[in-house]
C-alpha cells in the first residue's frame, strides 16, 4: 500500500471536525474530573470513618475497573435501568469520573503537603471550615501539583478515542470511518498525527503555567 497524499489532504476537514469533538470531550471531562477529584479528597479527610472509608472503597473500585469498561457499562447497560445519556455526555462522564479518583489523589497529596501550621493558624483564628479550605489550604495544595494535574490532563486526552467503542463522532471514529472507504493507513497516520500535535500543544502550555504558579 502507497501514500496517497491527494487522500490524506482530503482527510484534513473530517478530521479536524472529529479533534474538536475529543477536545470538547476531554476539557468537559477534565472539569468534571477536577471538581469531583476534589469532592473526593475532601471527603477522604472525613473524621466520620464510615464514610471516609466508603469513598475510599468507591475510588478503589473505579480505579480498578477498566475506562472502556465503564464507558460500555454506562452507554449500554445503563440505560437499562431508566438512565440515559447522549453518546458524547455518557463519555463526558465516564472519563470525568474515571480521572476523578486519579486527581483526587493529586488533590490529597497537595493537601497532605500544606504545612501543619497553616491548619493550627486557621484553628486559632476560627476561621470558617469553608474559608480554610478555600482561602487558605486549597491555593497552595493546587500550586503545588499543577504539573501532575496537567499530566492527568493529557493522558485523558490520550484515552478520549475509546468514545468511538460508544459511537461518539471523536477523531478516531472519524479516521475508522473514512478508512472503511479508501483504506487506513492515511486515516490513522494523520489521526496520530494529530494527538501528537495536541500533546506537544499542551506540554508545552502546562510547563508555562507550571513556571508561573507552581510552588517547588
Amino acid at each position: 500500500m502507497t501514500w496517497d497524499w491527494s487522500y490524506a489532504g482530503d482527510l484534513v476537514g473530517p478530521l479536524l471536525g472529529g479533534l474538536r469533538l475529543t477536545i470538547a470531550a476531554t476539557a468537559l471531562g477534565y472539569v468534571l474530573a477536577l471538581a469531583l477529584g476534589l469532592v473526593w479528597a475532601i471527603l477522604r479527610r472525613s473524621p466520620n470513618v464510615v464514610l471516609n472509608q466508603a469513598v475510599r472503597w468507591v475510588i478503589e473500585f473505579i480505579r480498578s475497573t477498566p475506562l472502556l469498561v465503564q464507558l460500555v457499562f454506562l452507554f449500554y447497560a445503563l440505560p437499562t435501568t431508566g438512565i440515559q445519556f447522549s453518546a458524547f455526555w455518557t463519555g463526558v462522564i465516564g472519563l470525568g469520573v474515571h480521572y476523578s479518583t486519579y486527581i483526587s489523589e493529586v488533590y490529597r497529596a497537595g493537601i497532605e503537603n500544606v504545612p501543619r501550621g497553616q491548619w493550627e493558624a486557621c484553628t486559632a483564628l476560627n476561621l470558617p471550615r469553608s474559608r480554610v479550605w478555600f482561602a487558605v489550604v486549597l491555593p497552595q495544595a493546587i500550586r503545588k501539583v499543577i504539573p501532575t494535574l496537567g499530566n492527568y490532563l493529557i493522558a485523558l486526552f490520550k484515552d478520549s478515542p475509546l468514545l468511538l467503542v460508544i459511537t461518539v463522532p471523536e477523531v478516531m471514529r472519524v479516521a475508522y470511518t473514512e478508512g472503511g472507504k479508501s483504506g487506513f493507513l492515511e486515516p490513522f497516520t494523520v489521526t496520530a498525527a494529530l494527538f501528537v500535535i495536541v500533546s506537544v500543544l499542551s506540554s508545552i502550555l502546562i510547563r508555562r503555567l507550571e513556571g508561573r504558579y507552581a510552588i517547588i
